[in-house]
């Protein structure tokens, strides 16, 4: 049996319902997408639910709602259906034994009736397991009386032994193994359901996909990939592998990235307050750019047309959680003013929904980097912060907490008789003052920004924050720390 591909390009995308999706699952969707899209070609996505241990109900719709919100649109899929379905490997069963049963037929595979017992019994003393092909050379009848017998058995990939088994991969290479080192691995269990090793084979082949996109820790495992392909006398897809997702270590070192590095799930990260299309814009660098132009900032439509495999990295790749924060915070910033206001609720305290609302939205936008930031940045407009003397001293400013004591009261005489308090009214006042006084602009502002929050950095200047305090509020604040000085 033979299928030789056509021209169009078929990519998949073949998640396991395990949990929330890890940016570096993430990424392969994407990378697989835009291979697919670039060529205006097919994508696919698949349910690989084989592995029934670690199966997590609900895990499956979320697959669905992260692909949605990350723009990641599907041509087939269980949800979608098509010419393949089903698309969910559980459903496959019945197709994994016929295609094992036709492989033993071709020499490929053997039936292999080991119990478990004695396969514990091949164990060294570390724990390691290596099989010893005892059934690879059962005669027919031996096979036929132990199934007439209905005793379990696995079916086992027959490996060759001598010589070497090579494939180019469009990353790393060539890679090339010694099939001696290769073991008869199971390709069907003993339930009837199929490893990973042999339902992707088979799905892949029957679902026409040309370019197999996966991450790099599968290089080793993909000799034994196409000696299925060859075995089954199938063309063999092309292979593109991913680079490795590193993090960085609070000791400056770097390992595969992991929840000790930080959120690293899609969920997650959009918990805490990153946009989507930011986490896809980031992660679209982590192991590829592009030799066309320098510009970093991308929508789902521009990278389909700029993406090529060839300019994807086979070094590995580190999560840099500032540089995510700085793409984070200009799709903050340029986001059209409504879309923000209604990204924002969540995060916002109940207290601060009200008449001022849309100010604070106002202020704070362009200074956030993620809206989980929101209720941090905001506090300063719930209550003022403790008080603390030593905020007053301020080196740049030349200010002190005697200057304060000394100022402030005249800061609340002024603000007193004000009608108008607006942010241009009160800099005009408050500059007023500042030269009646004999100091400068910088430094009144600095005093009676401390006052009214006491936090160092804020996400607006002191007359921004007294116009959204309102008079009274700002008052009392001001009359408090008078009190406390």
């Amino acid at each position: 049996m033979t299928n030789s591909f056509n021209n169009k390009v078929v990519t998949r995308f073949a998640p396991s319902p395990t949990g929330f999706m890890h940016v570096g699952n993430l990424r392969t969707a994407l990378y697989a997408y835009l291979i697919a899209r670039a060529n205006n070609g097919k994508f696919i996505l698949r349910i690989e639910d084989t592995d029934q241990e670690r199966f997590v109900e609900g895990a499956t719709q979320l697959i669905y709602k992260t692909l949605k919100e990350a723009g990641i649109d599907y041509d087939e899929g269980p949800d979608k259906g098509g010419e393949n379905a089903p698309y969910v490997q559980s459903q496959r069963k019945h197709i994994y034994k016929k295609y094992a049963e036709l492989l033993v037929e071709k020499g490929g595979a053997y039936y292999c009736f080991c119990t478990k017992q004695r396969l514990e019994e091949l164990k060294n003393d570390e724990g390691a397991f290596e099989y010893d092909r005892h059934c690879r050379n059962l005669t027919k009848q031996e096979i036929q009386e132990k199934l007439s017998r209905g005793e379990p058995y696995v079916i086992r990939q027959k490996m060759p032994l001598q010589g070497e088994t090579s494939f180019d991969d469009m990353v790393f290479g060539h890679v090339s193994v010694k099939n001696q080192e290769l073991q008869d691995i199971i390709l069907l269990k003993s339930d009837g359901l199929p490893t990973y090793n042999f339902a992707h084979v088979v799905d892949d082949y029957l679902m026409g996909v040309t370019h197999v996109v996966r991450g790099s820790e599968y290089i080793s495992s993909s000799p034994k990939h196409v000696l299925l392909y060859d075995a089954f006398g199938w063309e063999r897809p092309k292979y593109v592998h991913l680079p490795l997702l590193m993090g960085k270590n609070p000791d400056g070192s770097f390992s595969k990235l992991s929840k000790r590095h930080g959120a690293v799930s899609f969920q997650d990260l959009t918990q805490e307050g990153y946009l989507p299309q930011a986490i896809v814009n980031y992660i679209a660098f982590l192991g590829w750019k592009s030799k066309q132009t320098t510009q970093e900032f991308f929508t789902l439509d521009e990278l389909k047309t700029l993406f090529k495999i060839e300019e994807i990295n086979k070094s590995p790749s580190v999560f840099d959680y500032e540089k995510l924060n700085w793409f984070n915070k200009a799709y903050i910033s340029n986001l059209p003013f409504e879309e923000f206001k209604q990204a924002a609720q969540q995060y916002l305290p109940p207290q601060l929904k009200g008449k001022n609302q849309d100010k604070i939205l106002r202020l704070i936008q362009p200074r956030l980097e993620k809206l989980g930031d929101i209720k941090a940045v905001t506090s300063i407009f719930v209550e003022n912060a403790a008080f603390n003397a030593d905020l007053f001293e301020n080196k740049k400013n030349k200010t002190t907490a005697l200057q304060a004591k000394v100022m402030l009261p005249k800061v609340v005489k002024a603000l007193e008789g004000q009608t108008d308090f607006s942010n241009d009214a009160l800099f005009a006042s408050l500059s007023a003052l500042a030269e009646q006084e004999g100091v400068k602009v910088g430094a009144l502002m600095w005093i009676v920004r401390i006052a009214i929050t006491f936090t160092a950095a804020t996400p607006g200047g002191a007359t921004e924050i007294l116009e959204i305090l309102g008079k009274d509020e700002s008052l009392n604040r001001l009359k408090q720390t008078i009190k406390n000085l």
